[in-house]
């Protein structure tokens, strides 16, 4: 805490100069179309031929604008530490033509011409706020060292026609006060132009919003594919180590029973349910691994998993993939947990004696359809899983409707985007 107090002038007076050198480097940037009009409107002025003067000011104006943009981002980030962040993407030096070919697009952005207005008008008006603040530095700092000025002066006629005694303390009062308000002047003048940039400059309220979307769109679909490859590596573990070492266990409890069969009754009868324990367990991670991603879904995809999962139902099933090719994996995941999950329903709730699946693909949509003959009324907000369907197809931007009147039939329905 005692080495707060040295350091807080010492703070305080590098941003005094951090904010100071921003403005002195804006002055020269902000006044570089002001001999561009100017000259067009001596020259309109003069001549009366406004219609040669303004086009040619106006293309300078406008290919300027891009450069001095550039420098006005390069001044904030490098003097101020502010990141004015680009409207859009940069182009790179190996798709200028490709820009080329942009102009008009370029010229017909509000973008544009937001960058124009700040270079053309507001740019000359913050260059007068930045030379007042300069200005009175340089006065605060002479007024502040008059009494060195007036001894400099090898005459006694410099000392009185400075006012040694009556005017010296004025200048040197005055001097003070303008280099105690200097931090705040700067600060202010700095953080407005800041603001200005950021508003101007950087992107528009609804391209930020844009930008947004799509960063958390892509933050989406990242987090979602890490969710998938970590349930596929579940899966994987599952299958190939504790599986395995069940079905092991199955086996040797299987050979006890068979090679000796002296075994005494208490110890038959408890490896008996030992082995029946063990196939138990082996049929529900069977289940688990299957619900958690069946391998088969990766290894031959949509088709292939579903005629399983139909397969092993109790209610008959009649299953239609028409596809003309694989839809990307999170896509192939989603369409089967909503089929699976909606079976699962149909078994458990419906009462149905028989459903229909159809999944095909229209344009860049993948439809699934499931429909039984139940007895409705299913619910999605009633707990049947259905709820957790419509969440699960939202995380692709997919449509989710179920419709379920009572007394039947009950159809499923899910959209689910499929562009790669």
């Amino acid at each position: 805490m005692i080495r707060l107090g040295p350091r807080r002038p010492a703070l305080r007076a590098r941003r005094v100069r951090r904010d100071a050198g921003f403005l002195a480097a804006g002055v020269l940037p902000h006044l570089a179309l002001v001999p561009v009009w100017s000259w067009a409107a001596t020259f309109t002025a003069r001549t009366g031929q406004w219609r040669a003067g303004l086009p040619v000011a106006a293309v300078l104006v406008v290919l300027g604008t891009p450069l001095l943009t550039a420098v006005q981002r390069l001044r904030h980030r490098a003097l101020l530490g502010v990141d004015v962040a680009p409207a859009a993407p940069v182009p790179g030096p190996w798709s200028w033509v490709a820009a080329a070919r942009r102009v008009p697009r370029w010229l017909s952005s509000a973008q544009t011409w937001r960058q124009v207005g700040y270079h053309l008008l507001l740019g000359p008006l913050l260059a007068v706020a930045e030379l007042l603040v300069l200005t009175a530095a340089v006065a605060g700092l002479a007024g502040a060292t008059a009494y060195g000025w007036a001894w400099s002066v090898p005459a006694q006629g410099g000392r009185n026609w400075l006012g040694y005694a009556t005017q010296l303390p004025c200048y040197t009062l005055a001097g003070l006060l303008l280099l105690a308000a200097l931090p705040w002047l700067a600060g202010a003048v700095a953080r407005g132009e800041s603001r200005a940039a950021g508003a101007l400059l950087g992107p528009s309220r609804s391209q930020r919003l844009q930008q947004r979307v799509e960063h958390l769109t892509e933050s989406r679909t990242g987090l979602i594919e890490a969710v998938d490859a970590e349930r596929r590596r579940i899966e994987r573990d599952l299958h190939d180590g504790t599986q395995q070492r069940l079905v092991s266990l199955a086996v040797h409890l299987g050979l006890v029973l068979a090679t000796t069969p002296d075994l005494p009754d208490g110890a038959r009868t408890a490896i008996t349910e030992a082995h029946l324990e063990a196939k138990h367990a082996i049929a529900e991670l069977n289940d688990l691994v299957r619900g958690l991603h069946p391998a088969v879904l990766e290894d031959r995809g949509l088709d292939a998993a579903l005629s399983g999962l139909a397969a092993r139902l109790p209610v008959p099933v009649r299953l239609r993939v028409d596809l003309d090719e694989r839809v990307p994996p999170g896509v192939e995941s989603v369409a089967y947990f909503v089929v699976s999950e909606a079976l699962a329903n149909v078994t458990k709730h419906a009462g149905a004696t028989r459903a229909e699946v159809t999944v095909r693909q229209v344009g860049t949509v993948l439809r699934v359809n499931i429909t039984d003959d139940g007895l409705g009324g299913a619910d999605p907000s009633g707990g049947t899983g259905l709820s957790g369907l419509a969440k699960r197809v939202g995380t692709v931007d997919g449509a989710f409707r179920v419709s379920s009147p009572v007394g039947g039939p009950t159809t499923v329905t899910a959209e689910l985007p499929c562009a790669r």
